[in-house]
């Protein structure tokens, strides 16, 4: 469930400007998930959010830049955790994860730069690559179960 709350809370702010934790508490309630202030605050601070001006002056929570380099320990915990299988045909390599999870499993592996991967879309439940060429595709798949194996 929290690993879900936490994939619900990086779609919200990826698409909404929230400002405090009570907006957020209330956005989660109306997906159906029952939290408490204390819960938005680990929350917030297990996935390292901040907040950041926005477009209309105001401050907004978002995920805090990625450096460049290995995968957060977020992203790789919640990519261990939900991802269920890996396959691939010709240049599309896809990834499924628990239902609800693909999208913040998809954030970190985005962030990090998969080799040869040209793009990514992320679902609720699965994860899309185009590998910049066919042969490649193996060699994406080798390096994604090798970050399961971690």
């Amino acid at each position: 469930m929290r690993i879900s709350r936490q994939n619900k809370i990086l779609e919200l702010i990826g698409n909404y400007e929230i400002e405090t934790q009570d907006k957020l508490a209330s956005m989660l309630r109306d997906f159906g998930y029952e939290v408490t202030q204390a819960t938005i605050s680990r929350d917030i601070k297990e996935l390292q959010l901040i907040k950041i001006l926005s477009s209309s002056g105001k401050y907004k929570y978002a995920v805090s830049k990625i450096d460049e380099g290995p995968i957060s320990d977020r992203f790789s915990k919640i990519y261990k955790e939900t991802v269920k299988s890996i396959c691939y045909s010709g240049n599309i390599v896809l990834v499924k994860a628990l239902p609800g999870c693909a999208n913040a499993a998809g954030e970190g592996l985005d962030s990090m730069g998969v080799p040869h991967v040209i793009g990514s879309v992320a679902g609720d439940n699965t994860i899309m690559f185009v590998v910049d060429d066919p042969k490649n595709s193996l060699e994406v798949v080798e390096f994604l179960n090798a970050l399961l194996n971690k």
